[in-house]
């Protein structure tokens, strides 16, 4: 007997052999046992995730002896014939190669006659978003009312090209992604039963590899018991495929996290050398990224497959970050990563989306400097009112001999304190700036009291012409004086325009 590739040897040959897709599973056992059948059904999914398996499996029960029933026994006559694609009454029609509308009217032509041994004749069709519009129209009346015992059973990668005419009369199932941890444990179980040792770690690193795929992993283990013999490691997976680790992906996003630019590009640089996929590395990060922003919300949260040291080790660097600018961060990889796709440098690339997510960790935002200053000021103690002076009770002078007023005295400026300029690099350095500002800031003096104002020898239909003093407004000026805005101007280096 020829050799068979662990995707076909191990594929699910019941209800209960279907991994990852409980709901499903579910659904349609209900549907048998309570001989609540629908005439069309149609899977949905990404490659790998057991569309056509499901199908199949659907088919032996309907058309097993004594059925439809849920738990059947996988190696009657009926069932094996199914499986192999060689029943009567089950037709398998790949979409991409029958989708005119000859093929339709040819299936229409035979959904009249009986199944030949089991209860239903039942019509797979894979890809059907292949078919044209014209086939689709063709199928819609035979579709919407066929005969009692046809079944139609529809799978698809891409629904959105499927006509919503179609899909309303089909129940419809969509099949999620296989969890990583179901598909490692699907390959240890594999691989003990081919006598070939596996490491989790390796097992892990497959089905972080297949992104979903147990077909796909399958493949990979398969590939990999060619390659290596009777024993597989993570280093083994990680040259095959050129994946990248999980510490190597721990290593990166610590150095992202201190703002260590340097080791950064020195990681990226020695996955390069070694022929380790960069967009692969990329997608890791960003994942690992993810990770640690649930984290900040949910303690609980698993750390991606990172080892339980390096986890904390990551979630206890990324705590000196806000959640905001983890989320900048992970933003700014992802337009990293569309322009990658397209890129022929992609080294390049990573390394400048790098640089600016350093520089975005380090960064102050205006946002940060308003917190501040709201805090300063919230602190400052409030400024004494005013005095009031009592009222002149003196008679007044004669119109004649009106003394002129006595000008104010200036009050004497303020001993300034002499503070060296704080370099702001970060938010303990702007805290620390304020506290200094505050701390070098010197007391208001008092106000003087206003000096009494005679009135004038004037005629009331007279106009006292107002004097240069009296005309300007130093409002502008005195607020630039304050001693707190002039030390604000200082350590920030800021210039007045």
């Amino acid at each position: 007997m020829s050799y068979q590739v662990f995707a076909r040897k191990y594929r699910p040959r019941t209800f209960d052999d279907i991994l990852g897709q409980d709901h499903v599973v579910r659904t349609l056992k209900n549907a048998i046992a309570q001989n609540r059948l629908a005439h069309a059904y149609l899977f949905v999914g990404p490659r790998g995730t057991g569309k056509t398996t499901t199908a199949r499996i659907l088919a032996k029960a309907l058309n097993c002896p004594g059925g439809p029933k849920a738990d059947f026994n996988p190696d009657d006559t009926i069932c094996q014939e199914i499986a192999e694609g060689r029943s009567l009454d089950v037709l398998e029609i790949d979409g991409a190669s029958n989708n005119g509308v000859e093929e339709v009217r040819q299936l229409r032509e035979t959904v009249r006659y009986a199944p030949s041994s089991g209860q239903f004749k039942i019509y797979y069709i894979d890809e059907v978003h292949m078919l044209t519009n014209s086939a689709f129209n063709a199928l819609l009346k035979t579709l919407e009312e066929p005969p009692e015992h046809v079944k139609f059973i529809f799978a698809t990668t891409e629904p959105h090209k499927i006509l919503a005419t179609i899909l309303s009369r089909c129940q419809r199932f969509d099949l999620r992604p296989i969890p990583a941890e179901i598909i490692s444990k699907h390959l240890l179980y594999i691989a003990s039963n081919e006598g070939v040792k596996l490491e989790e770690t390796a097992a892990w690193a497959i089905a972080k590899g297949a992104d979903g795929g147990m077909r796909d992993a399958q493949s990979m283990l398969d590939q990999l018991v060619a390659f290596c013999g009777e024993t597989i490691t993570e280093a083994n997976v990680l040259d095959v495929f050129g994946f990248t680790s999980r510490e190597t992906v721990a290593a990166l996003a610590t150095a992202l996290l201190e703002k260590d630019s340097a080791r950064a590009l020195g990681i990226v640089q020695r996955e390069a050398d070694a022929g380790r996929e960069l967009s692969q590395l990329l997608g890791e990060l960003i994942g690992g990224l993810r990770a640690i922003l649930v984290a900040r919300i949910d303690p609980t949260a698993s750390g991606e497959g990172i080892p339980e040291e390096l986890w904390q080790a990551l979630v206890q660097t990324a705590s000196a970050h806000p959640p905001d600018r983890l989320l900048a961060v992970i933003d700014g990889f992802a337009e990293t990563e569309g322009r990658m796709r397209w890129a022929t440098n992609k080294r390049m690339h990573f390394e400048l989306g790098l640089i600016k997510a350093v520089q975005t960790l380090g960064e102050v935002r205006i946002n940060d400097l308003i917190k501040v200053l709201a805090g300063v000021a919230d602190q400052m103690p409030a400024a004494p009112p005013a005095p009031v002076s009592p009222p002149d009770r003196q008679a007044p002078a004669p119109p004649d001999s009106a003394p002129e007023p006595a000008p104010a005295p200036e009050p004497e400026p303020p001993a300034e304190k002499k503070t060296a300029p704080v370099a702001v690099r970060s938010f303990d350095d702007l805290d620390a700036s304020f506290d200094a500002l505050e701390a070098s800031a010197p007391e208001a003096p008092p106000e003087p009291e206003p000096a009494p104002v005679p009135e004038a020898n004037t005629a009331p239909w007279e106009e006292t012409p107002a004097t240069p003093a009296e005309s300007a407004t130093p409002a502008a000026d005195e607020f630039y004086k304050d001693p707190l805005i002039q030390k604000a101007l200082e350590i920030f280096e800021a210039k007045l325009r």
